[in-house]
């Protein structure tokens, strides 16, 4: 089982949103005290598993977060592959119900056994953090105020037997006291106050996120885009040693 260790650095996952290999090599050697790696939907499908191999030899973590959602045995098909990468997290969409959540779990398991692999955690998207009440209510058409929502699909994933959600720090207080010690919380739209927001509508502060709750935060340009990468990196860990 995939541990969240103390140390501020540990608890930071960095996306490599980049379009190719190449440039996501040059981000990781340019940020080598970063030691967990979020690979997307753009690299990956730009480069394969071939950036994963890259990661594993550094001895870095990898949160393969590519969301899948689609029927049940779509769902099971592409997170047993997913299982024989050797990544430690997967994310599904909740909303693709309990029997395409449960599918994928066991078929996670199974496609890392028969690899000689240690099964990857799937965490579930609750909302994405791109998405405020009013999208909710107006262009999903869902008529729970979105901290239940996302508390609903906590539940959800819980059920199905999957190790965590990924949600919105706004949540993380309540997904914590609903769903308990264990169950892992993975929170982007996470900025440090001397940055901007950008496309994220609900976010926090890293002190903000942990002290809420999350065992990790997913944290990028921030630190991708800043000047010096690895100096951006280095002051969020500081402040979060000073929590």
């Amino acid at each position: 089982m995939l541990q969240c260790l103390n140390a501020p650095a540990e608890r930071i996952i960095v996306p490599l949103d980049v379009p190719d290999a190449e440039s996501a090599r040059r981000l990781i050697d340019d940020i080598p005290t970063v030691t967990f790696w979020k690979v997307g939907l753009e690299l990956f499908v730009s480069s394969g598993p071939e950036i994963l191999t890259y990661l594993k030899e550094q001895g870095k973590r990898i949160f393969l977060d590519l969301k899948f959602h689609d029927i049940p045995n779509t769902m099971a098909g592409a997170c047993r592959a997913a299982g024989r990468y050797g990544v430690d997290l997967v994310t599904v969409h909740a909303p693709a119900g309990l029997a395409a959540l449960q599918a994928s779990q066991q078929a996670a398991t199974e496609g890392a056994v028969a690899a000689g692999m240690v099964a990857p955690q799937l965490i579930a998207v609750t909302v994405l953090t791109s998405i405020d009440a009013r999208s909710l209510a107006f262009d999903l058409k869902i008529p729970l105020e979105l901290s239940d929502y996302a508390l609903q699909m906590a539940l959800l994933s819980q059920q199905a037997g999957l190790a965590g959600s990924v949600c919105s720090p706004h949540e993380a207080e309540l997904l914590r006291r609903c769903c308990g010690a264990d169950w892992l919380l993975v929170c982007p739209g996470v900025r440090p106050n001397w940055a901007q927001a950008g496309d994220q509508r609900r976010v926090m502060t890293p002190q903000e996120a942990i002290a809420a709750g999350a065992n990790y935060l997913v944290i990028g340009r921030p630190i991708t885009q800043a000047d010096e990468p690895n100096v951006a990196f280095q002051r969020i860990c500081d402040e979060l040693t000073l929590q």
